[in-house]
């Protein structure tokens, strides 16, 4: 049975509080277990002989509903699978959907690499990250195993992704792994006629595999008999089609596998699964159309257990809905999503720069962030611990105070008669209560600002630099 509390993980440690593992305690550390942001392996006791047998029970009971598989290698490596939960309030979804975007063997070379730098190059600021995708996929569109082995050579000497290789034709993806078999490729696909051919690739160069077909008693077959030779990176693509009924049945197909994965605990078909948007360019001919219903289907399939997707378009409009969609559903809804406290600069700030107050809710402080620098205001920007919580509910619960506005330049050594010339802070307008507070709390002269940081620029212009009392 599953271990999913940090009590019933702690009873198989060595329970002796030593902090080897970079903890205080060992209950701490079950935690970071159970979150996965720790790993058994980092408590060097429990790697000791007499725990040898606690261990491998641990390892076991800790390891994920749904299969976890890599692809690639090296830092730009992807993880897929490995979920425990249907829903992600229960606890979150880990390993966020690997986005694969598709180039083919037909493409002049020039066309290929530009394509495949598009690909690796997608950047997407967003709450203090960039937002990225993650694989290329490359499909035999010629039928030729030379000509597609050519082009993988060309896309693996441009670029560190991870690859996915595209044939139903055995000996073109043999092809293909001569070239990468040190790259941990994913190799797409097998099904009811090619099986065994494909079958001998995945266990002979040891790579991770798809399986197709969109009959899942077919399906499920497929992956006994894989799992039978030894084959455990397995990957289900149950077949995506994009409209009408057969989209329909599409979705209740996905949520077939993953259910039997982890709510019945049928092993051999708790694997992860690939969604292919791109089928909507077989229906949709025209762009625009097709990169709508794509993004559709990527959307769909996201929120509703696709680990891994291939995809078309490259349109802005298509790219930025996914990874945006992404990010949101694979957010940890137990914590928010917050940036570390303290003071910052935005552009140059001088001892005439005013001193801006607000949370380190990460979308609330970048927002402010971007609001200032991108009208060139160059200023302090004070990001006070709220736990990640926005301004308006930070005040009425009480995690914006006057007291931890102070703590906040205290420990960031920002002293305000060395660096201005006002000793004045600006404090946000839904914090405007807290006014007579931290005027009181920090000796400071307080000015409430606008409710919107949009609003920061016409609110300089009236009231900065401030008048002397």
């Amino acid at each position: 049975m599953k271990v999913n509390s940090p009590l019933q993980v702690y009873k198989y440690l060595p329970q002796t509080n030593c902090a080897e593992c970079g903890e205080a305690t060992c209950m701490a550390f079950a935690s970071h277990l159970i979150d996965r942001s720790k790993k058994v392996e980092d408590c060097p006791p429990i790697l000791k002989e007499g725990f040898k047998k606690k261990y491998m029970e641990l390892v076991t009971l800790l390891a994920p509903e749904i299969r976890e598989i890599t692809i690639g290698t090296g830092e730009h490596a992807k993880r897929i699978g490995g979920d425990d939960i249907l829903y992600r309030h229960q606890l979150t979804f880990f390993d966020p959907t690997a986005l694969a975007y598709d180039v083919w063997d037909t493409m002049p070379e020039n066309e290929l690499v530009e394509r495949v730098n598009k690909i690796q190059n997608f950047r997407k600021f967003y709450v203090g990250k960039f937002l990225k995708v993650d694989i290329v996929a490359i499909r035999c569109v010629s039928g030729d195993a030379l000509k597609f082995a050519a082009a993988v050579r060309k896309v693996s000497d441009i670029t560190k992704l991870p690859l996915v290789l595209c044939s139903l034709d055995p000996a073109v993806l043999k092809a293909g792994l001569e070239v990468v078999k040190d790259k941990n490729p994913l190799i797409y696909a097998a099904n009811e006629n090619n099986w065994s051919e494909v079958s001998e690739l995945a266990l002979n160069y040891k790579v991770p595999v798809v399986l197709f077909s969109p009959d899942l008693d077919k399906l499920k077959s497929l992956a006994l008999s894989f799992g039978e030779m030894g084959i455990k990176d397995i990957v289900l693509d149950p077949g995506t089609y994009p409209q009408g009924k057969q989209l329909k049945e599409t979705f209740e197909r996905f949520i077939k596998i993953r259910r039997s994965g982890i709510k019945e605990g049928q092993k051999d078909i708790a694997y992860p699964i690939m969604a292919v948007p791109l089928n909507a360019w077989l229906v949709y001919k025209d762009t625009v159309t097709a990169s709508y219903w794509e993004t559709v289907l990527a959307s769909i399939f996201t929120v509703r257990y696709g680990d891994i997707m291939i995809l078309h378009s490259l349109e802005p409009y298509a790219m930025l809905p996914e990874v945006h969609i992404r990010d949101t559903i694979y957010t940890d809804p137990r914590t928010p999503v917050k940036v570390a406290p303290g003071v910052n600069e935005v552009g140059t700030p001088t001892k005439d720069s005013p001193v801006i107050v607000t949370t380190n809710f990460a979308l609330t402080y970048y927002t402010v962030e971007s609001d200032l620098s991108s009208n060139k205001i160059n200023c302090y920007l004070a990001a006070v611990d709220t736990d990640g919580i926005g301004v308006e509910a930070a005040v009425a619960g009480g995690q914006l105070t006057a007291a931890k506005i102070k703590d906040t330049f205290q420990k960031a050594n920002f002293e305000f008669k060395d660096k201005t010339s006002h000793s004045t802070i600006i404090l946000p307008g839904l914090a405007a209560r807290l006014q007579g507070d931290v005027e009181d709390v920090t000796g400071l002269r307080v000015m409430i600002g606008p409710p919107d940081s949009g609003r920061i620029p016409g609110w300089m212009e009236k009231n900065w630099p401030p008048k002397p009392k």
